[in-house]
């Protein structure tokens, strides 16, 4: 049978190794959203999570939902004017695996350029094909 003295202790050291770990439990905590929300000095931004910088990102490297940079959007939308002056008539399937691309990707800079007039379509769905104004 154990004595008072040795309860009282044993209680004390539990109870130190709770608030210990409580400690370490709470900055941990604060660290993780110091660090998701880009605060702190945690290694000056090496480590980006889904709110990375939108300049100079591969398109493959996007997240789920995230925009293009503006300049990533003008140069695949040049890449593909270029792609449909230099073969005229082909379809979308076609163009995007000449440039090696989705034709996910290449669906905004299409429209964009339709918009400008600086392509012209012929054709329906999948039969689309596209041309030089």
């Amino acid at each position: 049978m154990a004595t008072p003295n040795f309860d009282r202790q044993i209680r004390k050291t539990i109870e130190a190794f709770v608030e210990e770990l409580s400690a370490l439990v709470r900055a941990a905590a604060v660290q993780s959203v110091t660090e998701a929300f880009g605060a702190g000095g945690g290694g000056g931004g090496a480590k980006r999570g889904r709110g990375a910088p939108l300049i100079s990102l591969p398109s493959k490297g996007r997240s789920k939902g995230q925009k293009r940079a503006p300049e990533a959007l003008a140069e695949i939308s040049d890449r593909l004017l270029a792609a449909v002056k230099s073969g005229p008539g082909q379809r979308m399937e076609e163009i995007a695996k000449g440039l090696g691309t989705s034709t996910k990707e290449l669906t905004l800079p299409a429209r964009k350029l339709l918009a400008e007039k600086k392509i012209k379509t012929k054709g329906e769905r999948r039969a689309t094909k596209y041309y030089p104004a």
